[in-house]
């Protein structure tokens, strides 16, 4: 069974720094795409930055030049590193990645369960 594990999230001043992991764990024989989404209280969840096996990137307006997403293949980790924090970051702090379980078996999209990014003095 695959499952996304994200870590890093918690309280930081505006203008700090954060650096969110995700670790795919389980039968994983490739990942494709991954990314970062996130969803404030009220509000849709959002893309925030993704990567592909690649390496290529994409990011929302809102967090370019700011934020930095990266991955070790090696490790099945994606990483987004948040520099310049602003209160309205604030989220929940969503994991996703494409992934092949098996060689022949189907791509499958999964979810991690989140971690709490709180920007606040």
């Amino acid at each position: 069974q695959v499952q996304l594990v994200e870590s890093g999230g918690g309280l930081v001043q505006p203008g700090g720094s954060l650096r969110l992991s995700c670790a795919a764990s389980g039968s994983i024989f490739s990942i494709y795409g991954t990314g970062w989404y996130r969803q404030a209280p009220g509000k849709q969840r959002e893309l925030v930055a993704g990567i592909t096996n690649g390496g290529s990137t994409n990011y929302a307006d809102s967090v370019k030049g700011r934020f930095t997403i990266s991955r070790d293949n090696a490790k099945n980790t994606v990483y987004l590193q948040m520099n310049s924090l602003k209160p309205e970051d604030t989220a929940v702090y969503y994991c996703n990645a494409d992934l092949r379980p098996t060689r022949w078996g189907p791509l499958n999209n999964y979810w991690g369960q989140g971690t709490q990014v709180t920007v606040s003095s």
